[in-house]
């Protein structure tokens, strides 16, 4: 996204727009440059949020971005702080206008490769984890222990396994079998299992629980290959190990049984060696957490530069958060391929009003209290910066939660919003890297996908330095956008040739596995 030079205190985004953007703290008082001329603003403005810059009648646009980000909900002066209380999320019409606007193919470019393992399947990992695999959360921490007592100086061994990851959940069983959650955890269970950064796996069970261990098997057609995981079934694939504590006498049991099954599988996926990829073999999963008003400035747009160079190369891209989609969906039906991908993704907006309203809750009212106290004031800005990590380039694919990703280029995947959630389904969909920005700050780790987290501003990346990995806030200083992205994609680069991210470094990850729960729990 161009930003036009200005000072460093305050940013018009677009020449459409009635607001500008804070750069760090104004005080009442000040006054910022507009055009030619200079407003006095009437209020304190923190870093992030907006003050507008010409007078906004009760019921006017307010717009960043050159878009409508919500209407005044009384008479706004001049110079004054916009914010939840002057502004609302009021419904309006969005002009869809399918695969009206789709962008043309990236130019050809230099292929760049990455040190990555190479599966049977054909698709490369960027880490090299043996999962231990619950089928319902009875046996979690059963699996928790098999892991757990695996001793460090055994592992040591090993060099080229990233380590044993428990992968542990809340779901499993009160549900109905073969509904939509029972096929939607299956579809995340065997996505991991199956995944090109798991090498080799076990499931373990308690059971007598709806999500059997046979049935996933059976009906993902799980299988491993000389130990490593495959989701092709071919000749010569064997069923992976299942184990179930009431079948094997018990927990104590159990974790004997796992142990020998997790020092059989170490040898076997220690042989994984790192080799020279094309980047076309990369899958971006995105994520926003905490944002704030400096997001849809920095971060987010300097990581969709990144994106966009990602899929020149032949990459795929994968934006989630439907919810944080919602406003801002006419911008990505416009890029669509074709009318019924964009129809796809209008589908999945209406179910999602469905559903919220079906619970009591409302799209509109989306913003967290920190994302409030970063700036941003309405769902429909929000989404408008959340959606700008894709990048420019064509919408090629809508796909439901989890479910596998093959389609290359610039993807939707129909998650909420919550981060562990909704990245939990897009690693399941096949994504072997992942890219977290972030204005409030994150510790978010995302195990056994390495996960780069981008601060929007920089006050927050020096608080929390240990957390973050890249300071996008540098636009705010006058950083060209298109640098920042060239870092943002130099770093996916190397941290997916192996370079551990800031989360990976504290050991973060194994709680984040959190499966999408829709319907009742029975």
């Amino acid at each position: 996204m161009p930003i036009s030079p200005t000072p460093p205190d305050s940013i018009i985004l677009r020449p459409e727009d009635n607001v500008a953007v804070s750069c760090r703290d104004l005080v009442a008082g000040e006054s910022i440059p507009v055009g030619d001329s200079e407003v006095c603003l009437s209020d304190n403005a923190p870093l992030g949020h907006k003050v507008s810059i010409v007078a906004i009648p009760a019921g006017g646009e307010i717009r960043k971005f050159g878009q409508v980000i919500g209407f005044a909900s009384r008479d706004i002066p001049a110079g004054s702080h916009v914010h939840v209380h002057n502004c609302g999320a009021e419904n309006f019409e969005r002009d869809y206008a399918f695969a009206t606007e789709p962008p043309p193919a990236p130019p050809a470019v230099t292929e760049r490769t990455f040190k990555g393992y190479l599966r049977p399947d054909g698709r490369v990992g960027t880490r090299n984890y043996l999962g231990v695999i619950s089928t319902v959360n009875c046996s979690a921490s059963t699996s928790k222990y098999i892991c757990q007592r695996i001793p460090e100086e055994t592992l040591d061994g090993f060099p080229n396994v990233d380590g044993v990851l428990p992968l542990t959940h809340k779901s499993g069983c009160g549900m109905q079998e073969d509904g939509l959650d029972h096929e939607q955890l299956n579809r995340v269970l065997s996505g991991f299992a199956t995944h090109p950064n798991i090498g080799g796996y076990l499931l373990v069970g308690l059971g007598c629980e709806v999500g059997q261990a046979s049935t996933l098997i059976q009906r993902k057609n799980l299988v491993q290959v000389e130990g490593l995981s495959s989701p092709e079934g071919e000749a010569g694939g064997q069923r992976p190990p299942a184990l179930t504590i009431q079948e094997e006498g018990g927990v104590a049991a159990t974790i004997d049984a796992g142990i020998r099954a997790v020092l059989d599988l170490l040898p076997r996926l220690n042989e994984a060696q790192r080799t020279d990829q094309p980047l076309a073999s990369l899958m971006l999963g995105t994520q926003c957490g905490g944002s704030d008003g400096n997001s849809g400035i920095t971060a987010n747009p300097a990581l969709g530069g990144a994106s966009d160079l990602l899929v020149a190369q032949g990459g795929t891209v994968i934006l989630g958060e439907t919810p944080e989609i919602y406003g801002a969906e006419h911008l990505l039906t416009r890029r669509a391929v074709s009318r019924e991908i964009g129809e796809k993704l209008v589908e999945r907006i209406r179910w999602w009003e469905w559903y919220s309203s079906t619970l009591g809750a409302e799209l509109n009212n989306n913003p967290t209290p920190g994302n409030k106290a970063g700036g941003l004031s309405t769902i429909y800005e929000k989404s408008l910066g959340a959606i700008s990590k894709g990048g420019s380039s064509a919408l090629a694919e809508v796909y439901a939660y989890a479910e596998p990703v093959e389609q290359k280029g610039l993807v939707v995947m129909d998650t909420p919003g919550y981060d562990p959630v909704s990245l939990t389904g897009i690693v399941a969909g096949g994504a072997n890297i992942c890219v977290f920005t972030t204005g409030r700050g994150s510790v978010y780790g995302c195990k056994p996908v390495p996960c780069i987290k981008i601060a929007s501003n920089t006050p927050m990346y020096e608080r929390m330095r240990e957390d973050m990995d890249l300071d996008a806030g540098r636009v705010l200083a006058g950083k060209p956008l298109a640098e920042v992205s060239a870092a943002i994609y130099e770093e996916i680069i190397e941290v997916a040739s192996g370079k551990r991210t800031a989360s990976e470094k504290q050991g973060f990850g194994e709680e984040e596995f959190a499966p999408w729960t829709i319907g009742p729990v029975l």
